[in-house]
């Protein structure tokens, strides 16, 4: 039963990087797990402060303990979750234990920091109240939200909340165990350890001491219960999914105490693990402060869609929208009648008809999950994208592959309108960063497609609403990526000027998104002229042409025929392109190389960057290679849960992902199946086989979804072998947009 339950994983956010993890059967295996990570630099630089509370139930003829525990000796102890009987993640992560005469239920939730509730100092001062009165990431349209001015602190808190039913009376005992640890790495016990506590009326105060560096700290109260002083340390917790990673994979945690609290029947306890020192301006904790913040994060989850932005859209003539969904037939969207009021139609997608109710829940439980990986990032003041948990940061490439997903279907157009603006800022050599800096530190800009990628993304957010102002004021830093592109920028980026294709030539480093490198050797190079790079590059091209033409009928005459000339120039460079694109078809194969090197060799692997050159909006290959490509895609590419980044019958096939760092970066891209890139997959057979239905089942996808990995969430990766283990990060953004997209 173990062997289930601790693979079943659960997790809950709070909009700032802020997170609490861990699995169904309540067993740490990760380091990862814990119930109160906090993000000190937000996003970045999480701590664990709260591992969790060691329960055990006092009945009047014996002690009942809750807890499972994993031990590096191989000893599970105790056994709690053979009592347990449910676990759910609807509204928030309920699990219940029980037996004939009693049950306990415990309940974790998470507030999203912009909620208006008292905070608490991190200076521990006594004065100010902290309330967080703005919709910091509200898409109203009339929202003026000034990302600069958040407040701080921000407020970062875990609400648990115990209920017991039973037949006698019933004394309910929480052992505190926390630490002061970096998000990526254990605790171990050393005498310069130490830790700080400060008990007052129902609450106690906790900060670590280590070497004479005072921690960060943060508070523990509850509503009722006698707490006590015990002090101990408990040596090597065995976190098994790390040994399987081969990581360190032992932990100690402290504990300052425990908390005993007398339960009747039908009685509760509620608790909240605050960042920060007590301050006196807190809202009273109550039984009722958890029920009414689940209220408010379900209002916030649903409020977070708006109408269609109609920016100008009258004022432009002859440009037929397109879909940022799938190309071809109209789309029946869960997004118009699944959640929340119906939105007017828009000139974006066509009219359409209900999806059946029993699509509903699943409409609301994706929402959610995108909501998760939504966050506020200190540095640049603006939100961002939380690329996957538990390990990832936000990355650029990975937010403009979500923001469609993410932003665009679900009607969050203002935080699409955000995440465009804030990439664009950073664009620096032509490029867009793919790593965001923290603090002081300075961006990464290590990848070719992602300016490319920025491109395609602001195409798609112009077509859903028309808002050409933001484009006049995005459309230079277009025109600073094609400068670029074409005289040349970092790691020898640069259009070929025979053909107009995009070729690149530095060794030791992976541009493209199959960047795994081991040993400081890139594990699939890919240098030269990159198939789903050129393919970007074309639609960059009929994007750019697009908008000159549309900003010229906006401005005055003499601005108007510079614009129009360049669109001239972008559309002549955009059939250089479709025509020399045609180097790319191997009529042998019947597929699209993956990469023309320097030396104009050609890559013959079968790999799914075909698929994605065929998916963007304006594709330059012809409809027999697209179905071709297609049907060689299908037989040795697709799988239940997304594409494989490599074809099996290939002699660099790895279908298993797992080993240590090292063996699972090689197998990263060698085969792996990557679930982002069925919603390539689906554009691509809607536009080549429009007639024809999608040969992909949902189902497999949506029962992991539901059940497997991370419950209510969508995993990175599977094997490329059946039966197709999740792999890498257990939520994964892009997943779960590209299943937003095309459901």
């Amino acid at each position: 039963m173990l062997d289930d339950l601790d693979t079943k994983e659960w997790i809950i956010t709070n909009g700032l990087g802020t997170l609490a993890s861990g699995t169904v059967a309540d067993v740490r295996t990760r380091t990862y797990h814990g119930w109160l990570f906090a993000a000190k630099h937000p996003p970045s630089e999480r701590c664990l402060l709260l591992s969790h509370l060691e329960a055990s139930l006092e009945l009047p003829s014996r002690t009942i303990p809750l807890g499972t525990n994993l031990w590096a000796s191989g000893q599970i102890e105790p056994t709690g979750y053979q009592f347990l009987r449910s676990f759910d993640i609807n509204p928030v992560p309920t699990w219940i234990w029980g037996e004939s005469e009693w049950q306990l239920s415990r309940q974790l939730m998470m507030p999203h920091f912009e909620e208006g509730v008292g905070g608490a100092r991190e200076d521990g001062g006594n004065g100010g109240e902290y309330i967080y009165t703005s919709s910091t990431f509200s898409t109203d349209s009339t929202d003026s939200t000034d990302y600069s001015q958040l407040p701080t602190p921000y407020s970062q808190s875990l609400l648990i909340q115990y209920r017991y039913e039973g037949t006698q009376t019933a004394i309910l005992r929480l052992r505190l165990l926390v630490a002061d640890r970096d998000f990526h790495h254990q605790q171990t016990k050393m005498p310069e350890l130490e830790f700080s506590e400060k008990l007052g009326h129902q609450q106690l105060c906790l900060r670590s001491l280590m070497s004479g560096r005072f921690g960060t700290p943060w508070h523990l109260r509850w509503t009722h219960g006698e707490y006590q002083q015990d002090a101990a340390w408990y040596w090597n917790y065995l976190l098994e999914e790390e040994t399987r990673r081969g990581l360190s994979d032992k932990e100690d945690l402290y504990s300052p105490g425990y908390l005993s609290v007398t339960l009747q029947p039908g009685d509760t306890i509620t608790l909240e693990a605050r960042v920060g020192f007590p301050d006196k301006h807190q809202d009273t904790l109550t039984s009722a402060t958890f029920d009414k913040a689940i209220a408010r994060e379900q209002k916030r989850v649903l409020g977070s869609r708006e109408e269609p932005l109609r920016c100008g859209a009258s004022c432009v003539r002859g440009f037929p929208p397109l879909s940022i969904g799938a190309w071809g037939s109209p789309r029946y969207s869960m997004w118009r009648w699944g959640v929340g009021k119906r939105e007017k139609e828009s000139s974006l997608t066509p009219p359409t008809s209900p999806t059946p109710d029993c699509l509903l829940p699943t409409a609301y439980s994706l929402l959610r999950a995108s909501d998760q990986f939504i966050a506020y990032r200190k540095s640049t003041a603006s939100p961002t994208i939380i690329s996957g948990y538990h390990w990832f940061d936000d990355w650029g490439r990975d937010t403009l592959i979500a923001l469609p997903g993410l932003a665009l279907v679900p009607g969050r157009y203002k935080l699409a309108r955000t995440l465009l603006e804030t990439l664009g800022q950073y664009c620096r050599y032509g490029l867009i960063p793919n790593r965001f800096p923290d603090a002081d530190g300075e961006p990464l800009y290590n990848s070719i497609d992602v300016p490319l990628w920025w491109i395609e993304t602001l195409g798609l957010y112009l077509e859903a609403t028309h808002d050409w102002d933001f484009l006049a004021t995005q459309y230079p830093i277009v025109q600073q990526i094609y400068k670029a592109f074409i005289g040349g920028t970092r790691y020898n980026i640069q259009v070929d000027s025979t053909d107009g294709l995009v070729s690149w030539d530095n060794w030791g480093v992976a541009l493209t998104w199959m960047n795994a490198v081991v040993d400081g050797q890139p594990v699939t190079p890919r240098r030269g002229k990159s198939v789903e790079v050129n393919a970007l590059w074309y639609s960059a091209l009929c994007w750019a042409s697009r908008w000159a033409e549309i900003l010229s009928e906006r401005e005055d005459i003499a601005e108007s025929g510079r614009l129009a000339k360049q669109a001239q120039r972008y559309t002549l460079q955009a059939k250089q392109v479709k025509f020399s694109l045609q180097k790319f078809w191997n009529s042998q194969c019947s597929y699209l190389y993956d990469t023309i090197e320097p030396d104009d060799r050609r890559n013959t692997q079968i790999r799914p960057n075909a698929v994605l050159a065929l998916s963007l909006a304006h594709c330059g290959f012809r409809q027999f290679q697209g179905r071709q490509v297609l049907d060689i895609a299908r037989s040795r590419l697709l799988t239940p849960y997304g594409l494989r980044s490599l074809d099996s019958a290939d002699p660099e096939y790895i279908g298993k992902y797992e080993g240590n760092q090292q063996q699972r970066d090689r197998a990263y891209h060698q085969g792996t199946v990557w679930c982002w890139l069925i919603g390539a997959f689906i554009r691509a057979w809607q536009r080549f086989y429009p007639q024809q239905p999608v040969p992909f089942d949902w189902q497999p996808l949506l029962d992991h979804f539901a059940h497997d990995a991370c419950i209510g969430s969508i995993s990175e990766i599977f094997d490329g072998d059946e039966p197709h283990l999740p792999r890498g990060a257990v939520a994964q953004a892009w997943s779960v947009a590209e299943v937003i997209r095309h459901l």
